[in-house]
């Protein structure tokens, strides 16, 4: 009889895996040697058995768990291998969609740097074209301006748990923005309308609260220093008036890049202070 059968080594070798995987898959209860010697308790298989260890390894390749393999060799009902397989699909899209915000978001971060490192000294003025952009985003809920960046930090970290529960993650909340209103900015009251992140496509996740800044041409002057915001925004106010621009939306302060490395306390921030313009014909 054991001439006809392969020993468990012969077995792992026909199929390219492991002796000690086909000691689980029979642990497992998945494919159990059809002769066990009583004396030396040696394994051995028939050649037949090869459609369930294929069966076996192809499910496994599906991404079904050795349980859930138990579980339909053991119900013997294909309509559980497409249950099973419905949820991981939805599970692998999941799994895309994650790596795809991971991919761009590390292409942010790259495009940020590269931005950094070419952009223009501190107080340097320019008139730029700035693509459409998507956000995310909520109101203020206290005017930050009239603290310390401490009082933004707890804006920060609000917004960062909000991300959290629409499902975003934490890597989305590098690239922040922040906002005054038209009128108040015009009028030089600065006044925190809006904190948000980019999140360089519109994205399914949060589309009540995502927004969209217009594409255009944008006044914008860089600074290296959180607490010299309001003094670099009157400064771009008036550069503006100084050229005839008029302004045309918000104001925006975009974070561009916020790596801590050089130092630990404050946060260290490159700034594009930037609004919206048009010209008088």
């Amino acid at each position: 009889m054991r001439d006809a059968l392969l020993s468990i080594g012969k077995m792992a070798a026909l199929n390219q895996i492991s002796v000690s995987t086909l000691r689980l898959y029979d642990e497992k209860g998945l494919l159990t040697p059809c002769y066990i010697d009583p004396k030396t308790g040696y394994r051995y298989y028939n050649i037949n058995q090869n459609a369930r260890l294929d069966m076996i390894v192809y499910m496994k390749e599906l991404g079904m768990s050795l349980a859930e393999i138990a579980q339909v060799l053991q119900k013997e009902d294909i309509s559980l291998i497409e249950e099973i397989l419905s949820k991981k699909n939805e599970q692998l899209h999941q799994q895309m969609r994650q790596l795809k915000a991971r991919h761009d978001a590390v292409e942010r971060a790259i495009l940020s740097i590269e931005r950094y490192r070419k952009s223009p000294d501190t107080g340097t003025f320019s008139l730029e074209y700035i693509d459409r952009r998507y956000t995310w985003g909520m109101p203020c809920s206290y005017n930050f301006y009239d603290d310390d960046v401490h009082s933004y930090e707890r804006l920060l970290r609000k917004l960062r748990k909000n991300l959290e529960e629409e499902g975003f993650s934490q890597i989305h909340s590098y690239n922040i923005g922040t906002s005054i209103a038209q009128k108040d900015f015009e009028e030089e009251r600065f006044k925190a309308a809006h904190i948000f992140i980019f999140t360089g496509r519109r994205d399914p996740i949060g589309q009540k609260t995502a927004g969209t800044v217009d594409s255009g041409m944008y006044a914008c002057v860089y600074l290296d220093n959180y607490d010299d915001e309001i003094a670099y925004a009157r400064r771009l106010l008036a550069y503006c008036r100084e050229k005839g621009y008029l302004i045309a939306g918000d104001y925006i302060c975009e974070v561009m890049t916020g790596f801590q490395v050089f130092d630990s306390d404050p946060r260290s921030m490159f700034l594009r202070l930037q609004v919206p313009v048009r010209f008088q014909k």
